[in-house]
């Protein structure tokens, strides 16, 4: 039998970023190092001719733009008007998740933006419902005036891991009806 070695534990007490939790469908763009594209969903590739909401055919439009996201994944969420919530939107919108990389305005295509951050600093459990309070009172940071938004995701920097928390039947699975 092959040795498998365990892998190191990262610290529970380190920094962790919440953002908001947007509800329309995950997307990513995948670029090669030859400026090749291929689109995807959370579970599958997709064309304009077999689309998820309209992004592979939004990705096409805005492809020139795009490239300037460089070879990788990118990962984030298609939302807007038809989409879910739609957060009383007349368009569709594209989020990058990985706000360390994408916050800077002025190297992120004109086309995209990034969830917004809503706190950012020691994993404090505090933090997360006082985060989630102001949601609920506020509304949307992502669009302002929604008073229906979703929740947070917790980015923990150390692990690696998202985790999510919705305003609404957190303890439930998604799709749920109990």
């Amino acid at each position: 039998m092959d040795f498998e070695g365990f892998g190191k534990i990262p610290r529970l007490s380190r920094e962790i970023v919440i953002t908001e939790k947007l509800d329309g469908t995950n997307a990513q763009i995948c670029i090669d190092d030859e400026g090749n594209m291929q689109v995807g969903s959370r579970k599958r590739w997709i064309t304009p001719g077999d689309d998820n909401y309209g992004f592979a055919r939004w990705v096409e439009e805005n492809a020139v733009e795009l490239l300037k996201l460089g070879p990788g994944r990118h990962f984030g969420e298609w939302w807007g008007k038809g989409i879910q919530r739609g957060y009383g939107l007349n368009e569709k919108r594209f989020r990058l998740f990985n706000v360390a990389k994408w916050s800077d305005d002025s190297v992120r295509p004109a086309c995209c933006s990034v969830v917004p951050v809503l706190y950012r600093g020691a994993l404090a459990e505090f933090a997360v419902y006082e985060v989630l309070d102001n949601l609920e009172d506020y509304g949307s940071v992502a669009a302002p005036g929604f008073m229906d938004p979703e929740g947070i995701i917790i980015y923990h920097t150390a692990g690696n891991l998202y985790f999510k928390k919705t305003l609404k039947n957190d303890d439930k699975p998604k799709g749920s009806k109990e």
